[in-house]
């Protein structure tokens, strides 16, 4: 295949119209699918993802796909959305501005799409319907129109040149298309449909023929049974108009075969003599290490059947041989211990053995446990959200036999501190020794310790600015204070065994990333150096901690949008009063720089503490960001020439949104303790 592949993907879950219910698996549809699709250890395809958009941008997106494309090209496009039925049975997808009474106007048409399908030039292009047909109304507003609406009939097949087009559908007629258990409800998992597509993809379970391709018809075949199992009441169809195979993704299922063991050394296997057959065993064996895995399993079936039919002690040598090529890991248990929820804590289960004992696949009993091969090990990923104690298998399968791999741990909303061994009193010594304290991290004491060291030296530092209180305000010694105060904060909760996971790392990073900047005399270049040292430090201690993995989403409450509009005004004062400093004098020029490098230093970092993941961390990055930003305007404004033509109105509209900042993280720590 020459031409390109392209992968359009439309997931519509937010709606405007309060009669449409709201669905929560297309926004995970669209990420799952997308990662996959763009894998290119899996597939080659250039994805694009449309989501919750209005019916006319989902419309030009999708003539545009089919428009520019070239007879070569490999075109793929999933619908993730509610589907729709007017009054005279017409199909539609909803779009987030549609309005049931105005289907024509305020969804896309199935007879749209179907149109761009016949005018495209591709000659293999495949359509995925993962939509809710007949569910989308909620309580109190009845369907309008009656009757089935079979979806594949909106696609008739017929008009395609070459080798055509390929509809699939995750279900048809009015049965629903389930987002796990339910229709619709609060979860954010991917729907039945698209979870069995992604697993297929990804796991290469869906290459039914072991031969390293996943073909259409494999994949369906693979999609209805899976969608089957996981729920009796769904079921997929499909409509495919093709001349040959059309490969859509790779996999790493190969079916190894045998090669024939030489015609001497199967004699020998099978020779009267029991010395004769102990010597075939020790050849086998042999053969059975070989990097030549079909030489490899020639030799472990002839093995096998040794072991099976031979007398005893032929057997018991020959099953003995056999068993240095079983399938087994490192590890038969991957504990992760308490996982804080919304992180995605990883673990790596690795083979042992020969390379024939290597050539294995992997498969997760959950869903929520992800697992990526790599070569001679996977990568496995915990994605739980339900809080409580869980445990799952990771099925290690290949050609000589199986292995099971227990992961176990608990999900806490929040890491449960270690409680301190309690006293014991003199006469009441129990039997049973108490167990030792959990070291510290030496990462995260040593972080601390940097933290405080910087805040003992600016201490110093700003006394010695002057001998009066007069002097000490002249001099400048009152704008290091506030990073002072900051940076001995932070260090004890390095220190603290509350606060040493998270909050301090978190509150140290956001810190430092505002108050390293070189700016101001050369006495502060050793307090840059104990900051980022320390930063260091505690971003290593964050990675050591296998109990939690940080991650990036999506804002969740207001906070957080009040947040990054605080950073935005902050960064706009000092925007502001860069400008006022530019247009006073090139010798300002300095301090104007410094400006704009706070300003996006300050809504760099107010964005990446909304958005990291766990929010404790978030939370507590989003506080030394604050008060890192709170210390350089406060030095900024020492810097501030006294001029009537410099008015400072910038730097007073920095310093209220930093502030606000500061409340609004003050605040938001409060509501999640």
């Amino acid at each position: 295949m020459t031409g390109a592949r392209r992968a359009l993907i439309i997931a519509n879950g937010e709606y405007d119209n309060p009669g449409l219910s709201a669905l929560r698996s297309p926004a995970a549809d669209a990420e799952a699918l997308a990662e996959v699709l763009g894998d290119r250890a899996i597939s080659e395809f250039d994805v694009q993802v449309v989501r919750d958009e209005t019916a006319h941008v989902i419309a030009g997106r999708v003539e545009d796909l089919f428009a520019d494309s070239a007879p070569d090209d490999v075109l793929l496009v999933h619908f993730s959305c509610h589907g729709l039925k007017s009054e005279s049975g017409e199909l539609f997808f909803a779009a987030r501005n549609t309005r049931p009474e105005r289907l024509a106007s305020t969804a896309v048409p199935a007879d749209f799409v179907q149109r761009c399908l016949r005018m495209s030039r591709s000659r293999s292009i495949v359509l995925l319907l993962d939509c809710c047909y007949g569910g989308a109304f909620s309580q109190g507003v009845a369907v309008r129109a009656t009757g089935e609406a079979n979806v594949l009939d909106a696609f008739p097949a017929g008009g395609f040149g070459g080798r055509g087009r390929a509809v699939i559908t995750a279900s048809n007629s009015i049965e629903y298309a389930f987002e796990g258990d339910q229709l619709a409800d609060d979860h954010v998992r991917p729907s039945v449909f698209t979870s069995a597509l992604v697993d297929g993809l990804r796991t290469g379970d869906a290459d039914r023929d072991e031969d390293g391709w996943i073909a259409l018809g494999e994949l369906y075949d693979y999609l209805f049974d899976s969608v089957r199992e996981r729920n009796p009441n769904q079921t997929p169809s499909r409509d495919i108009e093709m001349q040959g195979e059309l490969y859509l993704a790779r996999s790493r299922r190969r079916r190894i075969k045998p090669s024939p063991v030489p015609a001497d050394l199967r004699a020998a296997s099978e020779d009267a003599n029991m010395f004769t057959r102990l010597g075939a065993v020790t050849e086998l064996q042999r053969r059975l290490t070989s990097e030549n895995l079909s030489v490899a399993i020639g030799a472990h079936e002839v093995l096998t059947t040794m072991a099976q039919t031979d007398i005893r002690h032929i057997a018991e040598a020959a099953d003995l041989a056999r068993q240095e090529a079983r399938v087994r890991t490192e590890s038969e248990v991957v504990r992760f211990g308490e996982v804080v929820r919304g992180s995605r804590p990883a673990a790596r289960v690795r083979l042992a053995g020969p390379p024939i004992a290597r050539a294995c696949r992997f498969a997760s009993s959950h869903s929520w446990l992800r697992v990526t091969e790599d070569g001679d090990e996977a990568e496995i990923v915990l994605e739980r959200e339900e809080l409580g104690a869980f445990e799952a298998r990771v099925t290690v399968t290949g050609p000589t036999g199986e292995a099971v791999v227990r992961v176990e741990g608990r999900v806490v909303a929040e890491p449960a501190p270690r409680p301190e061994p309690e006293p014991v009193p003199h006469a009441a010594v129990p039997t049973v020794p108490v167990p030792p304290v959990p070291k510290t991290d030496p990462f995260a004491v040593a972080a601390g310790l940097l933290a405080i060291a910087a805040a003992v030296y600016l201490m110093a530092i700003a006394f010695s600015l002057g001998s009066s209180l007069e002097d000490f305000f002249e001099d400048g010694g009152w704008a290091i204070l506030p990073l002072a105060v900051f940076a001995s904060a932070a260090g004890i909760a390095m220190l603290l065994p509350g606060t040493r996971r998270m909050a301090g790392p978190g509150a140290l990073c956001g810190l430092t990333l505002l108050a390293a900047i070189p700016y101001g005399p050369a006495l502060l270049v050793l307090t840059d150096v104990f900051l980022l040292a320390g930063a260091v430090c505690a971003l290593i201690a964050v990675r050591r901690d296998r109990s939690f993995r940080l991650g990036l989403g999506k804002p969740r409450d207001t906070l957080g949008v009040a947040a990054l509009v605080a950073g935005i005004g902050c960064a706009a004062g000092l925007v502001t009063e860069a400008i006022e400093l530019f247009g006073y004098s090139s010798s300002r020029a300095d301090e104007g720089t410094i400006c704009l490098v706070v300003s996006v230093l300050l809504l760099a970092g107010t964005a990446l503490g909304v958005l990291l993941r766990p929010a404790a961390f978030g939370v507590a990055f989003l506080g030394g960001v604050a008060g890192g930003g709170i210390f350089m305007v406060c030095a900024l404004f020492y810097a501030m020439p006294s001029s009537s033509s410099v008015t400072g109105a910038g730097w007073g509209i920095a310093m209220a949104m930093v502030l606000a900042l500061a409340i609004l993280t003050g605040f938001a720590a409060w509501k999640a303790r």
